[in-house]
């Protein structure tokens, strides 16, 4: 579908629009929060009377079209706030804008849910998660609250290690994960070397992970799907925070103004003055070592229909560290990104929104042996436009369209004693394309149907995507839901599961094809009781044509492009199970996954006698088979609050080597040549990995000024010494083998005040 072709559809839409309006009525509008304004996603407007219901978009917009006219109760509820209640008279063909102001319950929340009330939400669609911005905030952490760090504690998501921020979903690796930070892709969202994300808990309003089978109006990656929108800011009055901890510490402000709102937040790390201690009694401490955040958000209501926002993200971390005593190594990375974006209601039941988004990433680590430098500038430009249309003929069917295209632009270029040694510039236009339709036949079945189109130029590659899902409810506790989804993906990460300084982006281009995948998705969404949920949720899913460098090619000097790669596949299949409670004192929820992922390429695990050359499947490192999660969150008092994270693993999977023999009398070499003996890649499993944290919070006042928390939280609270990974000393005979191991039990406090 070409871009030209996309413009007529909102005409399309308004000519449609006209011979449903001249007899029924409608009423839309946005539901906010009443203390801040913030928009609401995704939640339940409904009129009573006659069982018709919708949920708010991502952009808090909602609509109830083709109405009779008449006198109705129309009821809207969000979990964590009040139930709204209000009576409306339609007439015919009246068009009724209605915002709605939904009161936050309880009195010392946050504009999202600390606590959930009886209304469970609607739109929990297959595959399909929220983490509150406040579950972020009151949970344990080591160093900041931490948007990934909470997203793994979903079933279906696992974690590489204590030191990893990687969110590795139903089998997948990080890259095979979108990341959108107000609808703008970022590529490398990790601060501290992957220990934590880059995502201020301060300027966050929803977390949304879409781990598998998800609709045609995403794309681009194989696997899943992270939604992250920043606040908009306070429209009702001018409120900041500022919190203090030990190593890092964060400060946000938003207000109103005339025509709309705006947000600002900044956090930034303190290590300097630990470091500065640390100097006096060790060798090798960093010189330097800092990283900060900025985002920012503008919005301008141009009129009833329109609104406008501009929204923008800067991260940097850099870190300079003295090795040895003539060696140094230096790093710099981050990120940033900007969006500008067009919010328009059309009609009672046509709403878009168009959006230019812009990303950078750059990454410069530096090396300085004996007075030689080595330098690696590695950078991903990307601009794009993208637009969405939401059309609602009637109460059965709502029809969406959208359009991404843009520019993305890869640059490396390695320099060693100041002399270029390689350089790299690769540049893709990219376009895809969109269309979707939700059915619902009956009040007892929802159909979803989509096609997406994505095109790449680098190899001239042209891709369909069908998507399609279904949903049985057959009464108003249990939700029966299956869906189908192909998915393509057209770059790849090369990283270090250990570091993600030195992470490189590459893409397909010509004899080098896309990956992709298929996905098949099924489960059960259920109330048992009054205030608890409980979902069940089996997946399988293939990846083929996966492509990474080949490490055995020594010298890649003359090589074309395509000849610098291997290629696989893999698979991976599981069942998850969420089980959670919303109300009293104590809430919280147990997740646990089985998963099973495989992985395949050429010169791994291949036999030596029997077909030589055939591969072998095998685990790779983050394949957990068991993973267990609880997280429950105690009330003691109005102002005393208690929380506890307890996570179970089995162990990673890793090689093992078997021994090691010497070789001497080389045709080639008079020397002793050592040549080690190894188990087949990841066939044994490291020690099963579990930990408790807990933290303590108490809220106040600070001097009648703002309300004040202090947090007090203990990492790995009884001390357990889980495995990272084995080091191996084979100059010592028998070989000695050394625990490498993760977090001990790390204390800290914070203390946060809002005013």
């Amino acid at each position: 579908m070409k871009l030209q072709y996309l413009l007529f559809i909102p005409i399309f839409f308004l000519i449609l629009d006209f011979s449903y309006a001249q007899q029924t009525a409608s009423v839309n509008g946005y539901i906010t929060d009443s203390r801040t304004g913030e928009t609401l996603l995704m939640a339940n407007i409904a009129l009573m009377d006659i069982n018709r219901g919708t949920s708010s978009n991502t952009y808090g917009y909602y609509t109830i079209t083709n109405i009779e006219p008449g006198t109705y109760t129309l009821a809207a509820s969000y979990i964590g706030y009040r139930r709204f209640e209000t009576e409306i008279t339609l007439e015919p063909g009246q068009n009724l804008r209605l915002n709605i102001e939904l009161i936050p319950e309880g009195v010392e929340m946050d504009a999202l849910v600390v606590e959930a009330d009886r209304d469970r939400e609607e739109q929990r669609n297959i595959g399909t998660m929220q983490v509150g911005t406040q579950l972020i905030k009151d949970l344990p952490s080591v160093i900041e609250p931490d948007v990934f760090r909470s997203v793994q504690l979903l079933p279906g998501v696992k974690a590489a290690s204590d030191f990893s921020s990687g969110l590795y979903v139903r089998g997948g690796s990080p890259d095979q994960t979108l990341i959108m930070l107000d609808e703008t892709t970022v590529y490398n969202p990790t601060h501290f070397f992957g220990f934590f994300s880059t995502f201020n808990p301060d300027a966050v309003k929803d977390v949304r992970l879409y781990k598998g089978g998800y609709p045609a109006q995403y794309g681009g990656r194989i696997g899943s799907v992270l939604t992250v929108y920043n606040k908009d800011g306070n429209r009702v009055e001018t409120r900041g925070s500022v919190s203090l901890g030990l190593l890092a510490s964060r400060a946000s402000i938003e207000g109103p103004y005339s025509r709309g709102s705006w947000m600002l937040a900044v956090r930034r790390s303190t290590l300097e003055p630990v470091l500065a201690v640390l100097r006096q009694s060790a060798d090798n401490v960093p010189d330097r070592f800092y990283f900060y955040d900025i985002n920012g958000k503008l919005n301008f209501d141009g009129s009833e229909n329109n609104r406008f926002s501009l929204a923008f993200y800067s991260g940097n971390d850099n870190v300079s560290i003295p090795f040895q005593d003539d060696a140094k190594i230096g790093l710099q990375y981050g990120n940033q990104t900007m969006s500008a974006q067009w919010r328009r209601i059309f009609s009672d039941n046509i709403f878009g929104s168009f959006t230019f988004t812009g990303s950078r990433y750059f990454n410069e680590p530096r090396f300085e042996i004996a007075g030689t430098p080595f330098q690696r500038n590695n950078d991903i430009y990307d601009f794009s436009f993208k637009g969405d249309l939401e059309y609602l003929p009637n109460e059965r069917h709502t029809l969406s369209a959208g359009f991404w295209g843009g520019n993305l632009t890869l640059r490396l270029q390695d320099r060693f004693d100041n002399q270029n040694t390689l350089t790299s510039r690769i540049q893709s236009q990219y376009l895809s394309a969109y269309l979707q339709e939700e059915w619902k036949p009956h009040r007892q079945w929802v159909f979803q149907g989509g096609l997406r189109l994505n095109t790449f130029s680098e190899g001239s590659f042209v891709r369909l995507e069908p998507r399609i899902s279904a949903e049985f409810r057959p009464n108003s506790r249990i939700r029966l839901q299956a869906a189908y989804g192909r998915y393509n993906q057209f770059l790849t990460l090369i990283t270090n599961e250990a570091f993600s300084g030195f992470d490189v982006w590459l893409t397909t281009d010509k004899g080098v094809p896309p990956a992709y995948g298929d996905q098949f998705v099924a489960g059960a969404k259920t109330v048992p009781f009054e205030g608890y949920g409980l979902d069940v949720e089996i997946y399988y899913r293939t990846m083929r044509d996966l492509f990474e460098l080949n490490p055995f090619i020594g010298d890649a000097a003359g090589l074309d492009y395509n000849e610098l790669f291997r290629f696989g596949e893999g698979y991976a299949y599981g069942a998850e199970l969420f089980f959670e409670k919303q109300t009293g004192n104590l809430t919280g929820f147990i997740g646990y996954t089985f998963g099973i992922t495989q992985r395949k390429f050429p010169g791994f695990n291949e036999p030596v006698l029997d077909n030589p050359g055939q591969a072998r499947f095998y685990p790779p490192k983050y394949d957990r088979r068991h993973d267990v999660n609880v997280v429950t969150s105690y009330q003691i008092t109005s102002r005393w609050s208690a929380h506890a994270v307890f996570n179970y693993a089995t162990g990673q999977a890793y090689t093992e080597p078997q021994g090691r023999t010497q070789i001497t009398h080389l045709p080639w070499d008079s020397g002793i040549r050592d040549l080690f003996v190894i188990e087949n890649l990841n066939a044994s499993r490291l020690p099963s990995y579990h930990r408790l944290d807990l933290a303590l919070s108490r809220r106040g006042s600070f001097f009648n000024l703002g309300n004040a928390e202090w947090q007090f939280q203990v990492i790995n609270a009884y001390s357990r010494r889980n495995i990272w990974f084995y080091n191996y000393d084979f100059d010592e005979n028998p070989v000695e083998r050394q625990d490498v191991t993760l977090l001990p039990v790390i204390p800290s406090i914070s203390y946060t005040v809002n005013f």
